[in-house]
């Protein structure tokens, strides 16, 4: 296979800026294990770089080709992609610089938002946003893939810009990364593939236990109504409790501050924390129900350790009613409060609190509900937990990863148990 660019313009920089485990722009001449070495990305794998076809033209868009935006990355950082969210046509990629591209192409998202990674799961394109390496047989595509998750934060450090930061070409082109043999880049994929295997496996079990008793909660509302069930309000349903500027007290250490954006995609590089004191309201745990009311609205489970609520979400306190049921009814008013945001003239949409009066519920008697309860609580609390094992195991393979795609653990001794992350 050629590896050689198909990007075009400058030339590799002749900088070096090392990374932090694996990668560096430049030769770092840094120490690696025995068989290893630092070698130039694009000695081993086709640097590619996308495009996006004319807007204008309709007949460019809603085609058979999968392409990859923004979108894709962040909401599928790490992962394997089966398609995305949009798709153009034949005609489009033979009238743009996009090009087709296959699978298990290795994707790198370079502006706008740096440092998202995504694998190509089928043939595909992307937008310009994106660097692409197509791999040779002589670095294997999950354990590139690793690496780059491995290097966020260096990545970030390589972007320039002042509206927008940017991996440019001439770093990308420089990049090196460190490498060991094909038969230990094998192993090291597949001690973290079936990590991630596993991840993925809870996340599509918790995933079906939810919509399984989301569905026994709809059939619970449709079922002929006793004439001593109740009407009320969402806003009667639960008490609110706002969160609070945590931001303000951030120490580097300390608790988690749950942001919007640590809803929408977990802890990150710009997750914040803090070590001050805290209201128990103002308090998640895991089970709690938090519900972000400006911005990207929606309602979703607590499944990590304890952490500040901040401000523009409200914690769901359920006043006398199993929490499934305060949590499916907030799900099934999102469209409502999203309609109210979108009609708001305002930067960012959001709802009011006197918004939840506007959404009417009925409420079961003891009986119905208790009948309701012996279905959806086993599955609702299973799907918790399941959320939960799998922060746990993301824990496992993040602290892992740096470890192994460095050297620092070899994949032989994680396996006969001498090492373990947190270990030097």
């Amino acid at each position: 296979m050629a590896t050689s660019t198909q990007t075009g313009g400058r030339d590799a920089t002749t900088a070096v800026v090392p990374g932090r485990y694996a990668l560096s722009i430049g030769d770092p001449e840094l120490p690696l294990p025995e068989g290893w070495d630092w070698t130039k990305l694009t000695d081993v794998a086709r640097l590619e770089s996308g495009h996006t076809p004319s807007r204008k033209e309709t007949d460019y868009w809603d085609g058979g080709v999968p392409w990859i935006g923004i979108k894709d990355a962040t909401q599928n950082h790490g992962r394997l992609i089966p398609d995305t969210l949009q798709h153009v046509s034949e005609l489009g990629i033979a009238n743009s610089s996009a090009r087709v591209l296959p699978e298990h192409t290795v994707c790198l998202s370079r502006t706008a938002s740096v440092g998202y990674v995504v694998v190509m799961g089928q043939p595909m394109a992307t937008s310009q946003d994106f660097v692409n390496w197509v791999c040779s047989d002589r670095i294997d595509w999950r354990f590139l893939k690793y690496v780059l998750v491995a290097e966020r934060e260096a990545l970030l450090r390589y972007a320039h810009g002042t509206t927008h930061q940017t991996i440019y070409f001439p770093e990308a082109k420089a990049f090196h990364v460190a490498l060991p043999p094909i038969e230990e880049q094998r192993a090291i994929a597949s001690v973290l593939g079936a990590l991630e295997d596993k991840i993925e496996s809870n996340r599509r079990l918790a995933d079906r236990m939810e919509r399984v008793a989301e569905t026994l909660f709809g059939h619970l509302l449709v079922a002929n109504r006793e004439n001593d069930w109740t009407h009320s309000t969402l806003k009667d349903l639960a008490r609110y409790i706002n969160g609070r500027n945590f931001t303000k007290g951030a120490s580097g250490h300390g608790r988690m501050v749950v942001r919007i954006a640590d809803l929408n995609s977990g802890p990150g590089n710009s997750t914040v924390y803090a070590d001050v004191e805290a209201a128990k309201d103002n308090i998640a745990r895991p089970g709690d129900i938090l519900f972000a009311w400006s911005g990207s609205l929606d309602v979703y489970r607590w499944p990590r350790d304890e952490a500040l609520v901040n401000q523009h979400i409200f914690k769901v306190i359920p006043q006398g009613l199993p929490p499934w049921f305060v949590f499916f009814h907030l799900k099934r008013a999102m469209p409502v409060f999203r309609g109210i945001a979108a009609d708001k003239a305002t930067t960012m949409g959001h709802i009011r609190r006197q918004d939840l009066e506007t959404v009417d519920v009925a409420i079961p008697s003891t009986d119905a509900l208790d009948e309701a309860n012996r279905s959806i609580e086993p599955l609702y609390g299973a799907s918790l937990s399941l959320l939960a094992e799998i922060q746990h195991l993301v824990t496992i393979r993040d602290a892992l990863v740096p470890r192994v795609v460095s050297g620092r653990v070899r994949v032989e001794e994680w396996a006969n148990g001498s090492a373990r992350p947190g270990v030097s």
